[in-house]
């Protein structure tokens, strides 16, 4: 698993402004202050979430939280989607087999 850390020093491409909603804000200082929250987000963002991040430095570890989600989502979509696929192939090849008529029956 790859290790960012949020605290140090990165590379900013750009700032962007947020808006925020006051049940927003509440929800990131509950997640501020709660060491089960932060974990969980750091396991999600795959980065490091400290109790003195910034509130940037949080919503960036949410945003990355919520990529891999999609990413993780588009997987398993996929991978469903490959399954039901399969599944459908065997059917039609035991369907095609069930019709063709076995070679010993034609032996009288």
């Amino acid at each position: 698993m790859q290790q960012n850390q949020l605290s140090g020093p990165e590379i900013i491409a750009t700032r962007k402004s947020l808006p925020l909603s006051p049940r927003d804000l509440r929800n990131l200082a509950v997640l501020r202050g709660s060491s089960a929250r932060r974990s969980a987000l750091a396991q999600l963002a795959h980065t490091e979430v400290r109790e003195n991040a910034s509130e940037a430095q949080l919503l960036h570890a949410i945003l990355e939280a919520g990529l891999r989600a999609i990413e993780l989502r588009i997987e398993e979509e996929s991978y469903a989607a490959d399954a039901e696929s399969q599944r459908s192939e065997d059917a039609e090849r035991r369907a095609v087999a069930r019709r063709r008529a076995s070679h010993w029956v034609n032996e009288s």
